[in-house]
Protein backbone atom coordinates (compact mmCIF):
# COMPACT_ATOMS: atom_id res chain seq x y z
CA UNK A 1 0.00 0.00 0.00
CA UNK A 2 2.78 2.45 0.91
CA UNK A 3 4.51 1.67 -2.42
CA UNK A 4 1.29 2.40 -4.29
CA UNK A 5 0.95 5.76 -2.51
CA UNK A 6 4.60 6.63 -3.28
CA UNK A 7 4.13 5.66 -6.94
CA UNK A 8 0.91 7.67 -7.11
CA UNK A 9 2.62 10.67 -5.48
CA UNK A 10 5.60 10.32 -7.83
CA UNK A 11 3.25 10.08 -10.81
CA UNK A 12 1.36 13.17 -9.62
CA UNK A 13 4.66 14.97 -9.15
CA UNK A 14 5.75 14.00 -12.66
CA UNK A 15 2.42 15.19 -14.02
CA UNK A 16 2.82 18.48 -12.15
CA UNK A 17 6.34 18.92 -13.49
CA UNK A 18 5.08 18.10 -16.97
CA UNK A 19 2.27 20.64 -16.60
CA UNK A 20 4.77 23.25 -15.37
CA UNK A 21 7.04 22.51 -18.30
CA UNK A 22 4.11 22.74 -20.71
CA UNK A 23 3.03 26.05 -19.18
CA UNK A 24 6.60 27.32 -19.45
CA UNK A 25 6.88 26.20 -23.07
CA UNK A 26 3.68 28.03 -23.91
CA UNK A 27 5.10 31.18 -22.33
CA UNK A 28 7.91 31.29 -24.88
CA UNK A 29 10.68 30.18 -22.53
CA UNK A 30 9.71 32.66 -19.82
CA UNK A 31 10.07 31.34 -16.26
CA UNK A 32 6.56 31.61 -14.85
CA UNK A 33 7.71 31.17 -11.26
CA UNK A 34 4.81 30.49 -8.92
CA UNK A 35 2.35 31.11 -11.77
CA UNK A 36 3.19 27.63 -13.07
CA UNK A 37 1.67 26.30 -9.82
CA UNK A 38 -1.20 28.79 -9.64
CA UNK A 39 -4.64 27.22 -10.02
CA UNK A 40 -6.13 30.55 -11.14
CA UNK A 41 -3.42 31.24 -13.70
CA UNK A 42 -3.55 27.75 -15.19
CA UNK A 43 -7.36 27.79 -15.23
CA UNK A 44 -7.25 31.05 -17.18
CA UNK A 45 -4.68 29.62 -19.62
CA UNK A 46 -6.81 26.50 -20.06
CA UNK A 47 -9.89 28.67 -20.58
CA UNK A 48 -8.07 30.56 -23.32
CA UNK A 49 -7.23 27.30 -25.11
CA UNK A 50 -10.82 26.07 -24.84
CA UNK A 51 -12.25 29.43 -25.91
CA UNK A 52 -9.86 29.53 -28.87
CA UNK A 53 -11.26 26.24 -30.14
CA UNK A 54 -14.79 27.39 -29.35
CA UNK A 55 -14.42 30.67 -31.25
CA UNK A 56 -12.95 28.89 -34.26
CA UNK A 57 -15.75 26.28 -34.20
CA UNK A 58 -18.56 28.81 -33.85
CA UNK A 59 -17.18 31.42 -36.27
CA UNK A 60 -19.41 30.03 -39.03
CA UNK A 61 -22.52 30.96 -37.02
CA UNK A 62 -20.97 34.13 -35.56
CA UNK A 63 -21.42 33.20 -31.90
CA UNK A 64 -19.23 33.98 -28.92
CA UNK A 65 -19.17 31.86 -25.73
CA UNK A 66 -21.43 34.17 -23.70
CA UNK A 67 -23.98 34.38 -26.53
CA UNK A 68 -23.98 30.59 -26.80
CA UNK A 69 -24.54 30.29 -23.04
CA UNK A 70 -27.49 32.69 -23.14
CA UNK A 71 -29.14 30.78 -25.99
CA UNK A 72 -28.69 27.46 -24.19
CA UNK A 73 -30.14 28.79 -20.91
CA UNK A 74 -33.15 30.41 -22.62
CA UNK A 75 -33.72 27.31 -24.76
CA UNK A 76 -33.80 25.07 -21.69
CA UNK A 77 -35.76 27.57 -19.55
CA UNK A 78 -38.17 29.57 -21.72
CA UNK A 79 -39.79 32.47 -19.92
CA UNK A 80 -36.98 33.27 -17.49
CA UNK A 81 -36.53 36.94 -16.63
CA UNK A 82 -33.42 38.75 -17.83
CA UNK A 83 -32.19 39.01 -14.25
CA UNK A 84 -32.49 35.23 -13.79
CA UNK A 85 -30.49 34.46 -16.93
CA UNK A 86 -27.75 36.97 -16.10
CA UNK A 87 -27.56 35.63 -12.52
CA UNK A 88 -27.39 32.01 -13.71
CA UNK A 89 -24.45 32.92 -15.97
CA UNK A 90 -22.94 35.36 -13.46
CA UNK A 91 -22.84 38.15 -16.03
CA UNK A 92 -23.11 41.77 -14.90
CA UNK A 93 -26.30 43.51 -15.93
CA UNK A 94 -24.31 46.19 -17.77
CA UNK A 95 -22.75 43.46 -19.92
CA UNK A 96 -25.86 41.32 -20.20
CA UNK A 97 -28.17 43.95 -21.68
CA UNK A 98 -26.05 44.67 -24.80
CA UNK A 99 -25.38 40.94 -25.19
CA UNK A 100 -29.12 40.28 -25.15
CA UNK A 101 -29.72 43.24 -27.48
CA UNK A 102 -27.34 41.70 -30.02
CA UNK A 103 -29.22 38.38 -29.92
CA UNK A 104 -32.55 40.15 -30.26
CA UNK A 105 -31.29 42.22 -33.22
CA UNK A 106 -30.32 38.97 -34.95
CA UNK A 107 -33.85 37.66 -34.44
CA UNK A 108 -32.76 34.84 -32.11
CA UNK A 109 -34.35 35.96 -28.84
CA UNK A 110 -37.61 37.74 -28.03
CA UNK A 111 -38.43 39.73 -24.92
CA UNK A 112 -42.04 39.47 -23.75
CA UNK A 113 -43.68 41.00 -20.72
CA UNK A 114 -43.37 38.59 -17.82
CA UNK A 115 -46.60 37.09 -16.52
CA UNK A 116 -47.51 38.68 -13.22
CA UNK A 117 -44.74 41.31 -13.41
CA UNK A 118 -45.20 43.94 -16.09
CA UNK A 119 -41.89 45.57 -15.14
CA UNK A 120 -39.87 42.53 -16.18
CA UNK A 121 -39.26 40.80 -19.48
CA UNK A 122 -39.45 37.05 -20.01
CA UNK A 123 -37.02 35.66 -22.57
CA UNK A 124 -37.88 33.18 -25.30
CA UNK A 125 -36.09 31.83 -28.34
CA UNK A 126 -37.65 32.72 -31.66
CA UNK A 127 -38.15 30.04 -34.33
CA UNK A 128 -34.84 31.20 -35.82
CA UNK A 129 -33.20 30.98 -32.39
CA UNK A 130 -34.53 27.45 -31.83
CA UNK A 131 -33.23 26.34 -35.23
CA UNK A 132 -29.82 27.85 -34.47
CA UNK A 133 -29.76 26.17 -31.06
CA UNK A 134 -30.19 22.78 -32.74
CA UNK A 135 -27.30 23.56 -35.09
CA UNK A 136 -24.99 24.90 -32.39
CA UNK A 137 -25.56 21.86 -30.20
CA UNK A 138 -23.95 19.79 -32.98
CA UNK A 139 -21.07 22.27 -33.20
CA UNK A 140 -20.70 22.14 -29.41
CA UNK A 141 -20.52 18.33 -29.50
CA UNK A 142 -17.63 18.54 -32.00
CA UNK A 143 -15.89 21.18 -29.90
CA UNK A 144 -16.35 19.16 -26.69
CA UNK A 145 -15.05 16.00 -28.41
CA UNK A 146 -11.83 17.80 -29.39
CA UNK A 147 -11.30 19.04 -25.83
CA UNK A 148 -12.04 15.54 -24.50
CA UNK A 149 -9.44 14.07 -26.89
CA UNK A 150 -6.80 16.18 -25.14
CA UNK A 151 -7.61 15.03 -21.60
CA UNK A 152 -9.52 11.76 -22.06
CA UNK A 153 -13.06 11.01 -20.94
CA UNK A 154 -11.94 10.07 -17.40
CA UNK A 155 -9.90 13.26 -17.21
CA UNK A 156 -12.91 15.25 -18.41
CA UNK A 157 -15.17 13.68 -15.78
CA UNK A 158 -12.60 14.34 -13.08
CA UNK A 159 -12.08 17.92 -14.24
CA UNK A 160 -15.82 18.62 -14.31
CA UNK A 161 -16.12 17.28 -10.75
CA UNK A 162 -13.20 19.36 -9.52
CA UNK A 163 -14.46 22.52 -11.21
CA UNK A 164 -17.94 21.92 -9.81
CA UNK A 165 -16.42 21.71 -6.33
CA UNK A 166 -14.51 24.98 -6.79
CA UNK A 167 -17.63 26.71 -8.10
CA UNK A 168 -19.83 25.39 -5.27
CA UNK A 169 -17.35 26.46 -2.60
CA UNK A 170 -17.18 30.03 -3.85
CA UNK A 171 -20.72 30.53 -5.09
CA UNK A 172 -21.64 33.29 -2.62
CA UNK A 173 -18.45 35.26 -3.13
CA UNK A 174 -17.95 34.94 -6.88
CA UNK A 175 -17.82 38.32 -8.64
CA UNK A 176 -19.71 38.81 -11.88
CA UNK A 177 -17.84 37.79 -14.99
CA UNK A 178 -15.75 40.61 -16.47
CA UNK A 179 -14.47 38.33 -19.21
CA UNK A 180 -17.68 38.86 -21.13
CA UNK A 181 -16.87 42.54 -21.55
CA UNK A 182 -14.68 41.61 -24.51
CA UNK A 183 -17.60 39.78 -26.14
CA UNK A 184 -20.06 42.63 -26.43
CA UNK A 185 -19.96 46.32 -27.14
CA UNK A 186 -19.70 48.34 -23.93
CA UNK A 187 -22.88 49.93 -22.63
CA UNK A 188 -23.24 53.49 -23.84
CA UNK A 189 -22.28 56.02 -21.22
CA UNK A 190 -24.72 58.78 -20.65
CA UNK A 191 -23.13 62.16 -20.66
CA UNK A 192 -24.08 64.82 -18.18
CA UNK A 193 -26.04 67.68 -19.60
CA UNK A 194 -24.43 71.01 -19.11
CA UNK A 195 -26.58 73.82 -17.83
CA UNK A 196 -26.62 77.02 -19.81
Amino acid sequence: MADAVRKSSRKQGEDTLSAKADAGDDAGGVDLGILGESVGFLLKRAQMVVFGDFIETFAAVDLRPAQFSVLVIIGRNPGLKQSQVSAALNIKRTNFVPLLDSLEERGLVARKLAVGDRRSHALHLTAKGSALLTEIQRLWADHERRICERIGSEGRDQLLGLLGGVIASGKDSAPSDDADEAEVAPAKKRGRRKNG
